[in-house]
């Protein structure tokens, strides 16, 4: 058996001896069995609003607990058969629903093991320092926050030690990122204001206002894990969305967004350079080294690009060792100048790539095409026509000797 699973139980072991060797035991009077079977009831109908991380191999489940307010109530025995029927209740819900690890059942023994110990922590802090807290202003809810801080790190201090003795966790940077996960200020007050409201209705047996404060706390957490499933959604459709319009291989644009882009600036009215940049003898690169070269040629060229880029230009790669830049903006000298600087820039450097496992300097040139006119309704020419104008520009420049640019001002036609 692994060290881990040896802490598992040596917390299980932990908590059936502080349980039944302590001297504050439960009394089985109705007020505790009403108590025990509400907090069941309601952890286990907020089970389903539990954020699901994972750190290695391990499934980590961040739930609304109860334990803090619980323990105090009832004491250790009485917080342990609460986490008993709570913990197999989730064990034997996702043996069902066939959600549970291979390791399931040594892990409802960690949790009962874990919560138990915190519980207890925090009934025997709060005996300890209630004759204290009392005499001070609001002494009672400052010593509620005390013990949720307690046995929340508690708690997630046990999961830091399994995780780290099954090798989920290596650094101490991971430690402390699984130990402050999710934890802040507000979490902290609104679970010890939550709990310690909880524990003021169990000792007074106010079961209705229990029941209310039950229900409230369920549709406040669902209506916010409903908005949080909601932005998680959208944040994913929207990078799904980022990376249909990525390129792979430099980060760019591609093909597909750039006919988005022309479609959107059709009829912006916008002075528009189109730039169409393609890099020089590219096949001889690729058939005198490999592909890998020339990916790494093709990235360097299009950092360059980027690099030379003002605020609100857009590049694409349009094709293989292709890049199309929509100059935005900005006059057509100055568009010029922008491509001129790119031109400089590509003469005085070199980029490195791995070759026949050495290091080689791989020199290349680009040419460039520049269309510059006006994008507004009316207009003779459409971003299309631009782009395929920009290209035939660009074959020019190839057929005048490559590493230059040629353009067109169709405001000046």
């Amino acid at each position: 058996m692994s060290k881990a699973r040896l802490f598992d139980l040596s917390l299980f072991a932990g908590s059936l001896a502080i349980a039944f060797g302590a001297r504050h035991a439960v009394v089985l009077d109705p007020a505790y069995l009403k108590a025990l079977i509400l907090c069941w009831a309601f952890s286990s109908f907020y089970f389903q609003l539990r954020i699901v991380t994972r750190s290695g191999n391990s499934t980590i489940d961040y739930a609304i607990s109860y334990t803090s307010s619980f323990g105090i109530f009832a004491g250790p025995l009485g917080t342990f058969w609460l986490e008993v029927l709570y913990r197999f209740t989730v064990f034997f819900y996702k043996k069902k629903t066939k959600t549970a690890d291979p390791g399931e059942f040594l892990d409802t023994l960690y949790n009962i093991g874990s919560f138990t110990l915190g519980g207890s922590a925090g009934y025997y802090l709060y005996t300890l320092l209630y004759p204290y807290a009392a005499k001070l202003p609001l002494g009672y809810w400052l010593l509620f926050f005390l013990v949720v801080c307690v046995t929340t790190f508690l708690s997630s201090g046990f999961l830091v030690i399994t995780c780290a003795l099954s090798g989920d966790i290596t650094t101490r940077k991971e430690a402390m990122n699984l130990l402050l996960h999710s934890r802040n200020l507000l979490d902290f007050s609104k679970v010890a204001l939550s709990n310690a409201l909880l524990l003021r209705l169990l000792q007074m047996g106010k079961w209705e206002m229990l029941i209310a404060l039950f229900l409230l706390n369920y549709i406040v957490s669902i209506s916010f894990y409903s908005k949080s499933q909601s932005a998680r959604h959208k944040f994913e459709r929207d990078k799904f969305e980022q990376m249909a319009y990525r390129d792979f291989l430099t980060g760019t644009f591609n093909r597909a967004h750039m006919d988005k882009m022309m479609k959107e600036l059709n009829h912006s009215g916008e002075h528009i350079g189109i730039l169409v940049a393609d890099i020089d003898r590219f096949k001889k690169i690729n058939d005198t080294y490999n592909h890998a070269v020339g990916d790494r040629v093709i990235t360097h060229f299009a950092h360059t690009l980027q690099a030379h880029m003002q605020d609100e230009d857009i590049l694409f790669r349009s094709g293989g060792e292709e890049f199309t830049m929509f100059l935005r903006h900005k006059s057509f000298g100055e568009c010029r100048t922008q491509i001129q600087g790119i031109l400089d820039t590509i003469a005085g450097h070199s980029t490195t790539a791995e070759y026949e496992d050495q290091w080689i300097n791989v020199v290349y040139t680009a040419s460039f095409g520049l269309y510059y006119y006006q994008a507004a309704p009316g207009q003779k020419t459409s971003m299309e026509k631009a782009y395929v104008y920009a290209d035939q520009l660009l074959l020019e420049s190839k057929k005048l000797g490559r590493n230059r640019l040629r353009y067109t001002n169709e405001l000046e036609v």
